[in-house]
């Protein structure tokens, strides 16, 4: 198990142990998990950190810990944060110059910008997280020309797996998942906006990517409207078509997606956005040969994430009947739980501590909301 994975390793359980202290009052298991991820150097190479593994990961964990203690190394992890950023903002900037389309890393939520913007807002880094601000406007609003079509600047050259690939994804794909497509950068330019951070284009960018969102969302076979998880480039050319039932998840799927969606439309005050993306989720979470597709308790594609990101979706919601399925959410998870252990690994995404930090984070009474979902791109 990785020190410095969020997603997978200690500083995920370091995240979760942090946020339960507040609530407990006990700091030792807090105190003891920051220390093992800071025990040993931390990755800093910018082609290999980012707010899921190395620097910006521990600076992620780290930032909603208690004792200041943590102030010096936590100044520390900023400054390089900063400077990996600034190195694959350089990169980014000579990439689009030349014209060639992204690989998914340069910007999702996982390993690239989005996550990185995502740890500088929660940092209050302001002036770093503005470069990325500008340079996802420029992702959502310039166009590409791939295969000689024009496609989304963030059309992304890999394939499904963060690779290039031959066959169906040899011009690359468009991605649709939270995780590690563009509903991320829209996501974080609403959550910026929403702390009142703009740059120029800004309302551009979200009108732009709501409108995509809006155009893209489909019916399946059996009437649900749902998002396709990912589009090569003759499906794209096609145009929207009826699509294949999918899992809802947070990581691809309506849910995430829909998040991503309404708050896009939450910042630019669309009221019809807003609702579709309601009613989009609505109708995924209601069927139940959707829910029959989640398979486990993780955050990543489990019941936590479905949980927790509909959860966030009926705070912000129009009309209560999100919120009137957190119950029936909840009881599935409670149930897989009576069924499964609690994944042994650790980690945010797929192990013990994100199943804890939902479970303890929806408790009753509700603890304080310490926002530490921005790193799921949820507040």
């Amino acid at each position: 198990m990785r020190h410095d994975d969020l997603g997978g390793g200690l500083a995920g359980t370091a995240l979760y142990e942090i946020v339960a202290a507040h609530t407990s009052g006990t700091w030792s298991a807090a105190q003891a998990a920051a220390r093992a991820v800071t025990a040993q150097p931390l990755t800093a190479h910018p082609g290999e950190a980012g707010l899921y593994r190395g620097v910006p990961a521990a600076a992620y964990a780290l930032h909603f810990a208690k004792p200041p203690a943590a102030s010096r190394t936590l100044a520390e992890l900023d400054a390089e944060t900063i400077a990996i950023t600034a190195a694959r903002l350089d990169a980014a900037q000579h990439r689009m110059d030349s014209g060639h389309p992204p690989r998914m890393a340069e910007y999702d939520l996982i390993s690239g910008l989005t996550g990185l913007g995502a740890c500088l807002l929660r940092r209050e880094r302001q002036a770093a997280l503005e470069r990325i601000l500008r340079y996802l406007v420029r992702l959502l609003t310039e166009p590409l020309t791939v295969a000689g079509h024009q496609a989304p600047g963030w059309w992304t050259a890999d394939g499904p797996r963060g690779l290039p690939e031959q066959g169906a994804f040899a011009t690359g794909h468009a991605n649709f998942g939270l995780a590690h497509g563009m509903p991320g950068p829209l996501a974080l330019l609403a959550l910026a906006a929403r702390a009142g951070i703009t740059v120029d284009g800004q309302d551009q960018a979200l009108d732009q990517g709501i409108t995509f969102l809006t155009t893209w969302a489909r019916p399946t076979a059996d009437g649900i409207i749902e998002w396709p998880e990912l589009l090569t480039l003759p499906d794209f050319l096609d145009g929207p078509a009826r699509g294949e039932p999918g899992r809802p998840s947070w990581c691809y799927g309506a849910p995430g997606t829909g998040r991503a969606l309404q708050l896009a439309a939450l910042a630019r005050r669309n009221s019809p956005a807003r609702q579709f993306a309601e009613h989009v989720v609505l109708g995924c979470i209601t069927d139940p040969r959707r829910l029959a597709r989640i398979e486990d308790s993780t955050v990543c594609h489990g019941w936590s994430g479905l949980l927790l990101t509909c959860d966030r979706i009926a705070a912000d919601a129009l009309t209560p009947a999100i919120t009137h399925q957190l119950p029936l959410l909840r009881s599935h998870l409670s149930a897989h739980l009576v069924r499964h252990q609690i994944p042994e690994s650790g980690g945010l995404l797929t192990g013990s501590a994100g199943v804890l930090l939902t479970l303890h984070t929806l408790r009753v009474p509700r603890p304080a909301d310490l926002g530490w979902e921005t790193c799921l791109l949820l507040n």
